[in-house]
């Protein structure tokens, strides 16, 4: 997996902070990036793009739904513990009750999802599937009469064709339970953020997003113990590093540099990593794990990303 990290002022940055900032003003862009949002970039393109094929890794040794429950329990402490430290209120009981709604929507049927089918598809080409999220979510808020723009439109129809081409691949032909479990994983999130945007707020700023790392892990560790899922112990090292970068780096850093660049940058710029993560996933699949992608695959990709653009372009 890539080992180009963000620097550490991006990692310090507080999720409260960011929030609070994004919500207040959007701060004009110029032409020229800083170094804290190049720094910030690098976290959503390469540290997002590269989580695909560290969750590959450490399925090794940890099965998906165990997997993911622990990673979100321990990031989700370490994020509460913090933001108490700091002096913040824990969530009220609507926020946790919100919290559990949303944390089983997005990271019980979504990331356990993607853990799910990675056992039987490659990273890359999963999270290829993936990227048509953007599109989902903008099809979800018709429901609260948000309606695309003609651009935008556009992007939802291209994006939508890419992922029908992307299910008669050799990939997905070769696994119906690879994408069923993708497919359900898109479904989750896209609605589970809508319901957190507009009908289900969290707690304010990072002990929201603690709080639902605490109630989508212990959904996950249930589905576990359900499933009757099992480690293998003593673990393979290589699945433990996996699984501590999930937890430092995409649990916790990404999205504070993501909140960063919600208040610093344009939303084209923020939302680049839905566009950039499926390319660089894919690369390190190929070259680090040795997957294989067909050139037929990689056209589909190619379609799913040029629905993404239009849609993300269409976007003011």
């Amino acid at each position: 997996m890539t080992l180009d990290f963000p620097s550490k002022a991006a990692c310090h940055l507080s999720y409260d902070f960011a929030m609070t900032t994004a919500l207040a003003t959007r701060l004009p862009t110029t032409g020229r990036l800083s170094p804290l949002l190049i720094a910030c970039l690098a976290a959503t393109w390469l540290v997002w793009g590269s989580t695909y094929l560290a969750i590959k890794y450490a399925l090794i040794s940890f099965p998906p739904y165990f997997q993911m429950g622990t990673r979100f329990l321990v990031a989700g402490g370490l994020l509460l513990a913090w933001m108490r430290w700091r002096g913040a209120p824990m969530p009220t009981r609507a926020e946790w009750r919100n919290a559990l709604i949303c944390g089983t929507l997005m990271l019980g049927g979504g990331m356990g999802g993607t853990a799910v089918a990675e056992t039987s598809v490659g990273s890359g080409l999963v999270v290829a599937f993936i990227a048509v999220l953007p599109l989902m979510i903008a099809l979800v808020n018709l429901c609260y009469g948000v309606r695309p723009g003609r651009l935008e439109a556009a992007g939802i129809a291209v994006g939508v064709v890419g992922v029908l081409m992307l299910t008669q691949g050799a990939s997905f032909q070769a696994s119906t339970h690879g994408l069923i479990a993708v497919t359900v994983a898109c479904v989750s999130w896209s609605v589970g953020s809508v319901l957190s945007q507009r009908s289900l707020p969290l707690a304010p700023g990072a002990m929201g997003f603690a709080s639902e790392m605490l109630c989508g892990g212990a959904v996950l560790l249930g589905l576990s113990v359900l499933t009757g899922e099992a480690p293998v112990w003593p673990p393979e090292s290589i699945a433990v590093a996996a699984w501590v970068f999930l937890v430092v780096f995409g649990s916790l850093i990404a999205f504070n540099a993501y909140m960063v660049l919600l208040a610093q940058a344009s939303a084209g710029l923020a939302s680049s990593y839905a566009f950039v993560n499926p390319v660089i996933a894919m690369l390190l699949g190929v070259a680090i794990a040795g997957e294989t992608v067909t050139g037929f695959e990689w056209s589909a990709v190619a379609v799913v990303l040029a629905g993404v653009v239009l849609l993300v372009g269409g976007r003011r």
